[in-house]
């Protein structure tokens, strides 16, 4: 554990040095006038992400140092799905995969803004890369009594019962060069606040993902 520790440590700073400098610049860039503001809503965009990258290396280094401290607040659902789908936009269209979002109500969840904002993007991101070209994504959310759902569709090739039983597994995935550590950390995150994760996939008939947490009032 102290070998591990100190190498977390050495990688995480190896990385955050990079990542302050493309942050200053970006910072620069957003302040300046001489760019309109669709590029500085990107900056911003990039910025943030910028800031996810940071916490998920100070998650890294808790493996040396447990972080005892667990920043809660009500997330906005509408406002997170926003960005993660503002986010993922150009991604999607790279494989002209267009994402089509629709929020009923006002959905509240108490969690860590930034670890639920990873949770959102691996799931839609998957989604993307599962699509065939020029197929949309679905992400619906709305509130259900007490509990917040979201649900995440693709038209992919699906999967089978027995792929979906290994989900969530470290090293277990069906992309070629995938390690399985992102719905890992999706299963963790979901479970850490609540919630429930529930996959619906047949062959040749897409996936569907179905997260449920409780409401959190305002």
């Amino acid at each position: 554990m102290k070998t591990t520790g100190q190498l977390a440590a050495a990688v995480a700073h190896e990385i955050r040095n990079p990542l302050t400098v493309v942050k200053g610049f970006l910072q620069y860039y957003a302040g300046d006038d001489d760019f309109n503001n669709e590029y500085k809503r990107n900056f911003s965009l990039l910025i943030n992400e910028l800031d996810s990258a940071e916490y998920v290396i100070s998650q890294f280094l808790s493996i040396a140092k447990p972080d005892k401290e667990n920043s809660l607040g009500k997330v906005d659902i509408k406002l997170m799905l926003d960005d993660v789908t503002d986010l993922l936009k150009t991604y999607g269209l790279f494989h002209d995969n267009q994402i089509h979002l629709q929020v009923h109500g006002e959905c509240y969840v108490s969690a860590n803004s930034i670890e639920l904002k990873q949770l959102l993007i691996n799931l839609v991101k998957n989604a993307i890369e599962a699509s065939p070209h020029g197929s949309p994504i679905s992400v619906k959310a709305g509130r259900h009594g007490d509990t917040i759902e979201i649900k995440v569709e693709d038209r992919g090739r699906g999967m089978s019962e027995e792929e979906v039983s290994f989900l969530g597994t470290p090293f277990y995935s069906l992309k070629s060069k995938g390690t399985g550590l992102g719905l890992m950390i999706c299963y963790n995150i979901v479970e850490k606040y609540g919630g429930t994760i529930q996959f619906d996939s047949a062959i040749g008939s897409g996936t569907t993902v179905t997260l449920r947490f409780p409401h959190a009032a305002q």
